[in-house]
């Protein structure tokens, strides 16, 4: 088992920085990102290898960073330049044992974790 939990969500106008964190109970193998807006679909922000191999959403390109603290258990997601479209839960995700498809991982579709935290709110507003 592993648990996660985010913190580090909040309200910020447009143009605005926010960083979230994420605390893993032990190390994984994959860890990211995703979010969900209100009637939309669960989208895959960012993800993070165990190695370091780093994936980004399409839409967040540029703009969001990911990275994880040397105990390889913290994960952090810093957002630069957030518009409204950004406005979301955030969720962190992990995979740990059992197998999962390569593609969805080079995807960041929602199939590749096993675990997902609660959640952590952001709001951007113009």
């Amino acid at each position: 088992q592993v648990q996660l939990v985010e913190s580090g969500g909040g309200s910020v106008q447009a143009g605005g920085s926010l960083r979230l964190s994420c605390v893993a109970s032990k190390i994984v193998a994959y860890m990211g990102w995703f979010r969900q807006a209100p009637g939309k679909e669960r989208e895959g922000v960012a993800g993070m290898s165990y190695d370091g191999l780093t994936k980004y959403g399409n839409s967040v390109k540029g703009r969001f960073t990911i990275s994880q603290d040397n105990d390889k258990t913290t994960l952090y997601l810093h957002m630069t330049s957030l518009n409204v479209e950004d406005t979301a839960m955030y969720y962190c995700a992990a995979r740990s044992g059992g197998s999962m498809y390569s593609r969805d991982w080079e995807a960041l579709t929602d199939r590749w974790p096993n675990y997902w935290g609660q959640g952590t709110q952001v709001t951007v507003s113009s």
